[in-house]
């Protein structure tokens, strides 16, 4: 029992926990219930009784050693501690996150590269427009339907200021200034007002393109659209290309891609359809280069126009486009690493 005492002290005395994990590691090795200790004092019950005064002094200073090296290690740790949080002030109260781009400038800074590669550079303007920017520049009839106020957001100053329905005023702006060739894309934020569902919203972005020059056709302004198309969505993806009207551009039509959220089996964003528009294009009306300055006689362009949001919809398999607009930190964490 002696030798049992004896290694059990030299054990406690060669034990130096140094986080509260080991410290109460040690406790619970010597000083619970089921720990050493413990167990040399219910076989005590056993020793003779000419030997219980001698081996029981021996128990009861193993135990008092071990309970006053647990409370000094205790003490210590809770120093140590103290001073590592009163040193380090400027440690922040909780981890911070890496952040990202929102997956809409994720998508337009990708779009804009795809057409740079081919010739195409950045014009970017107001958000505010006039009517004439917005719409008689454009080929829009007076009674056009578009320049209803169920279509359009009207600024209180004026029937003729609004928030622009679409970067198309700024192909009109560019047109005014520059002199062909002219091949420009026009990124934005615009502003109609519909009704908020999960494929529309009052506020979207979009990315509008124009190419005029001598002798630019409707081959060409296919060819464009797919080449953008498979730069985008991958090599497999499919296009088509549907009559359509615009007022701006004759002949019209609207471009449609395989769904990419569904595979062409056709799902509730494309209208189980296999095929999801995402954007419009057309050849530009020669009243509207008159209008700007440009003989419609000597160049002919085309242009084109899509909804950011729509056209990451694609790209990232989201079937809401009201999740872009909602901030959600859970959404938006998906995109840290794109």
């Amino acid at each position: 029992m002696l030798d049992s005492i004896n290694a059990l002290r030299a054990e406690i005395l060669s034990s130096q926990p140094a986080t509260s994990e080991q410290l109460e590691e040690f406790r619970l090795l010597y000083l619970s219930k089921k720990g050493k200790i413990s167990s040399l004092f219910e076989a005590f019950k056993q020793v003779p009784a000419a030997q219980k005064k001698e081996i029981g002094g021996q128990l009861n200073a193993l135990k008092t050693l071990a309970t006053e090296r647990f409370e000094n290690f205790q003490h210590s740790l809770s120093l140590h501690e103290t001073s590592v949080v009163a040193d380090d002030l400027t440690k922040p109260s909780h981890p911070f996150y890496s952040g990202s781009r929102h997956p809409i400038s994720l998508v337009r800074k990708e779009i804009c590269d795809i057409f740079s590669r081919i010739g195409f550079t950045i014009y970017e303007g107001p958000e505010i427009e006039d009517d004439w920017h917005n719409f008689t520049g454009l080929n829009f009839p007076l009674n056009h339907p578009a320049r209803d106020m169920q279509d359009t957001f009207f600024i209180t100053s004026g029937p003729d200021v609004l928030l622009r329905t679409h970067t198309s005023s700024v192909q009109v702006r560019a047109m005014e200034k520059q002199k062909p060739p002219i091949r420009n894309i026009f990124p934005g934020r615009v502003f109609r007002n519909e009704a908020i569902s999960a494929r529309a919203h009052c506020i979207f972005h979009q990315v509008e393109g124009l190419y005029i020059d001598h002798n630019v056709s409707f081959a060409d302004l296919k060819q464009t659209l797919l080449f953008f198309a498979k730069e985008m969505f991958g090599e497999s993806t499919q296009i088509r290309l549907r009559p359509s009207f615009f007022p701006f551009t004759e002949p019209s039509a609207e471009l449609d891609v395989s769904c990419s959220i569904c595979g062409g089996k056709g799902c509730n964003v494309c209208k189980h359809t296999g095929y999801l528009e995402i954007l419009g294009c057309g050849m530009v009306d020669p009243n509207v280069l008159d209008a700007c300055g440009i003989d419609s006689k000597e160049y002919t362009g085309f242009a084109f126009g899509m909804g950011i949001e729509r056209t990451a919809m694609l790209k990232y398999q989201v079937n809401d486009l009201r999740l872009y607009f909602e901030n959600d930190i859970r959404f938006l964490h998906q995109f840290i690493s794109a």
